[in-house]
């Protein structure tokens, strides 16, 4: 069923789980991460960051909303990275129920301030938003943000941030970098920041590039407060990899049944270890 980012992330708050977000870039990868979905009853939020909006168009979009509705588990359609309030307006056109609006790399006033603003045009329409206080870093993060270094989240300035946007789930930096993590830097989540914060704010949070950090971190970090972890680089290097092995350098190898099934496969073998690791496998019984 389609739904929104809320109705997931409320559940998976009260009963201490954590919801996949998984960024797709094509029909076949939405399709075998619906069908991952459903064979591990797990709630999903299929998200898509700007350069994969431009790529797959609108058009789609509306496709896989009908797919979603149709499903055996709750999926909203979250509009991942919005920078700014132009593509919110453009998300509520398209179709999505769920939008991140990250104004992080702004000063903090300014954060808020177009924070708000989305706030207030997206509850009007029942559509979710997330917002991000703190910045993770960027190694190959294309359209999804972040910085040179990791600006740790502040407990105080999450408190006030999430009273004076209305924000429905807060995305936090405690550890993490988009894309690969540097191979000169270790990956350590702050994992008591992220209780402390869990204890003054009492909203979903939401985990952006886990890639490279330790499973019994993330796995703990689910357990103790993150709703939402995004995962993008892990499923796309997973699909790439595998087509690039079937298609080598015979020109015949070009019909997508061909090709795309074991992509798929193996895409989904990384997506069932991240549905199992958040520990949402079974849980959109609770829905």
């Amino acid at each position: 069923m389609l739904t929104t980012g809320k109705a997931i992330l409320d559940v998976a708050n009260e009963h201490g789980f954590a919801v996949p977000a998984f960024n797709i870039s094509d029909w076949a990868m939405f399709k075998g991460i619906v069908e991952i979905s459903e064979e591990t009853n797990a709630p999903l939020l299929v998200a898509i960051h700007p350069d994969e909006v431009s790529h797959i168009g609108r058009d789609l979009v509306k496709a896989i909303a009908e797919r979603a509705h149709r499903s055996s588990v709750p999926i909203a359609i979250h509009w991942d990275h919005g920078a700014t309030y132009e593509q919110m307006l453009e998300a509520f056109q398209f179709g999505f129920t769920s939008v991140m609006i990250d104004a992080s790399m702004k000063p903090f006033d300014e954060n808020v301030a177009i924070s708000r603003k989305v706030v207030d045009a997206a509850h009007v329409l029942g559509v979710s938003v997330e917002g991000e206080l703190g910045t993770i870093g960027a190694n190959d993060s294309y359209a999804e943000g972040g910085s040179a270094t990791i600006i740790y989240t502040d407990p105080d300035d999450a408190v006030t941030f999430v009273e004076q946007t209305g924000v429905d789930s807060l995305a936090i930096a405690i550890g993490t970098f988009h894309g690969f993590y540097p191979a000169h830097l270790k990956p350590e989540l702050k994992l008591d920041l992220l209780k402390e914060i869990k204890s003054r704010v009492q909203i979903p949070l939401v985990l952006h590039g886990g890639s490279n950090n330790p499973d019994d971190e993330i796995r703990e970090a689910a357990r103790i407060g993150i709703n939402k972890i995004n995962i993008s680089t892990d499923i796309k290097v997973a699909y790439h990899q595998k087509m690039r092995e079937i298609l080598g350098d015979d020109p015949k190898t070009r019909e997508p049944n061909a090709i795309q099934p074991a992509c798929i496969e193996a895409m989904n073998v990384v997506a069932a270890h991240k549905i199992e690791l958040f520990g949402a496998a079974g849980k959109a019984s609770l829905y």
